[in-house]
């Protein structure tokens, strides 16, 4: 196998991984979507060419995307929902879960941090 397939196969791989933990993230808020996203298209992008147009064409996340990609930023409506998840699964964990202040302050430190994030990330209307 050649140095530049080699890279190939790296890059796709953890491309694929990056596209799953993006996956996941849509449904555990502390683990953020967008940057594993944007990760696993730059990683097809300089691995497979079908699946960085797939990413970007895919009916579930690709206008996200493309949105991102172009600087027209993320729907009010979906800021609205990542973050009422976000703060209600932050709260049950730090309420019912955790059992050490130090863990209880971590996932508050993230939970601002995430709606800091996403408030600097334009509003894209339309």
């Amino acid at each position: 196998m050649g140095r530049g397939r080699l890279f190939r196969v790296v890059f796709f791989a953890a491309g694929t991984v990056c596209l799953i933990l993006g996956a996941v993230g849509v449904f555990i808020p502390v683990l953020p979507t967008t940057p594993f996203l944007l990760l696993a298209a730059a990683l097809y992008l300089r691995s497979s060419e079908r699946m960085y147009r797939w990413m970007f064409e895919n009916r579930y996340f690709g206008e996200y995307l493309r949105n991102y990609r172009d600087g027209r930023g993320i729907p009010l409506g979906s800021k609205l929902l990542t973050l009422s998840i976000l703060w209600a699964s932050i709260a049950y964990s730090i309420l019912y879960v955790s059992k050490h202040w130090a863990m209880s302050l971590a996932l508050a430190f993230i939970a601002i941090a995430v709606t800091v994030h996403l408030a600097l990330i334009p509003t894209h209307r339309g």
